[in-house]
Order: structure tokens, then sequence, then C-alpha cells
């Protein structure tokens, strides 16, 4: 009985940090930055990395979709992403109901001021949501086609395989969505394509020790072998 709670805790946590990582993720998508660990190399009218900070937490979203899918399977994570779109449109709403409220004339951040910082954020998170939809729901299928046909083996391949899939899908829809309503130059659509898969593919090789830690950590708390999960209601 203890485990248990202390399996739904865990459960809990897991989709509160993946929660919080979609959602502003959306919302600090604006600010793009610059990282040159190659010298500065010009792709299409993009610089390897000039990207936007909207990806720093984004990658954090499907590590821990790896994660709940290793110990909880693909029920929950499925739910986790549920619970993830409707937070996201529950975030739109409140931006959209703070952008049409008029500021006072001593408010220290104005309406043009907000609007400057949120007001693309509409577009932002409808971009966002048909992309995660689809790179989500395609990141728990693949990682359990292969978790499946390894027979709970191999944790690498199906960890690089379905986030490196899933976040080009991720990366071409939301440029290709933002492109389309001139949030973003066209000119710029295949060098921040290019860069950003890129940049994800770099993530998605680095945090394979970190899921390799964590899913040792929580097999050996709750004494599960190699491809067993947890269930929970």
């Amino acid at each position: 009985m203890q485990k248990h709670k202390a399996a739904y805790q865990l459960y809990l946590y897991l989709a509160a940090l993946f929660i919080t990582s979609l959602v502003v993720s959306n919302l600090i998508f604006q600010k793009f930055f610059y990282w040159y660990p190659f010298g500065e190399i010009n792709i299409f009218g993009a610089k390897i990395f000039e990207i936007s900070v909207g990806i720093l937490p984004y990658p954090v979203t499907f590590l821990i979709t790896d994660l709940i899918s290793e110990i909880f399977g693909k029920k929950k994570a499925n739910q986790v992403v549920t619970a993830g779109i409707f937070a996201s449109l529950f975030s739109l709403l409140i931006v959209y109901v703070s952008d049409a409220s008029p500021a006072t004339d001593w408010s220290p951040v104005g309406d043009e001021l907000f609007r400057d910082v949120f007001g693309r954020t509409i577009l932002a998170v409808m971009a966002s949501m048909l992309a995660y939809l689809a790179a989500q729901y395609v990141d728990i299928h693949i990682y359990h086609f292969w978790k499946n046909y390894t027979k709970g083996r191999h944790l690498w391949l199906r960890n690089n395989g379905s986030t490196i899939s899933s976040q080009i899908i991720d990366t071409m829809t939301v440029l290709l969505l933002l492109c389309s309503f001139d949030v973003i130059a066209w000119e710029r659509f295949t060098g921040l394509l290019i860069g950003g898969v890129l940049f994800k593919m770099l993530i998605a090789l680095l945090d394979t020790p970190f899921l390799y830690f964590f899913v040792y950590l929580i097999r050996n708390r709750f004494d599960l072998e190699k491809g067993e999960e947890i269930q929970l209601p």
C-alpha cells in the first residue's frame, strides 16, 4: 500500500514537471538566443545555433514522457499528454483575457508592451499544440514499439529513436505554422529547421544518461524487473 502511494506521488510530480515545462515553453518562445559551439556557421539564413528559448524546457517533456512510458506504461504517458493539452488551452485563455483587459495609466506594463511580449502567444500555443499532439503521441507510440520489440532491452534505442523522430515532426510543424502566420519570415525556415533539429538531437543524446539514472533509481525503489511497469488506475 505504501509503495503504491509513493508510486502515485512520483507520477504526479513527473506530470507536474511535464505540464510546467510545456506551458512555460509556449509563453517564452518569442525570445531567441544564440550558442555557437562550432563558430558562427550560417545555414540558409540562420546561424547554428540561433533558436527560441522556448526550446529549452521543451526537451524535458520528452524525457519525462519516456520516463513515464518506461515506468508506468503507455496509458499513463498518454494521460499526461492529454493533461498538457488542457493546461496549454487554459493558459491560452488566461493570456487572451489578460491581453483584452485594458491597462491603467499607472500600470508598470502597458497594453502595447504586454501585447509585444504575449500578443503572439495565442498563435504560438496553437502552433505548438498541433505540433505537440503529433510529436508526443508519435514519441510514445515509437517508444513502446521498440520496448516491445526488444523485450524491454536497449533503453538507449527507444529513448533516442522515439525522441529524435518526434522532435523532427515537432520542429517542422511549429515552424510551418509560425511562418504561415508571419510570426517568422519564410527565408529563415530552413535554417531554423536544421538548427532546431540538430539542437534537439543533441539534447536527446545528452539526456540518455539521465534517463538511465532515473530508471535505475525508480526500479530499485519499487523492486521492478527490467521492462516491468507499475500499474496505476
